[in-house]
């Protein structure tokens, strides 16, 4: 006749704790921050440049910010032919404001 195992012989013969995965770094938080253990490289994903910054901004080659006009999208009708002409072409952002830019929409940009 078998034998019926108790709850508690079943939960005896259970391995306790975590194993370590064979080749798995010695410091679990190493592998999640993605520092190398060895020598302290980052391994994180490299920064992107934002889709819509691509879209809307272009560095120049000496580091200023050019932009659309604003204001020409739609709704020429109600636009006087003054502010129509007037928003032709590019502008440069403020210093100020291109950094803002630079820094947090466009990493490989420029160096501002």
């Amino acid at each position: 006749m078998l034998k019926a195992h108790t709850s508690h012989e079943r939960s005896e013969k259970r391995p306790t704790g975590r194993r370590r995965q064979p080749g798995a770094l010695a410091e679990p938080s190493a592998q999640r921050t993605g520092v190398s253990a060895k020598n302290g490289d980052s391994k994180m994903p490299k920064m992107k440049t934002k889709s819509s910054a691509k879209k809307r901004f272009k560095i120049t080659a000496t580091g200023k910010v050019k932009v659309q006009a604003m204001g020409k999208r739609h709704g020429m009708i109600k636009r006087s032919n003054k502010f129509i002409r007037d928003a032709r072409g590019m502008r440069v952002l403020a210093d100020a404001d291109a950094r803002k830019v630079v820094r947090n929409y466009m990493p490989n940009g420029g160096g501002l």
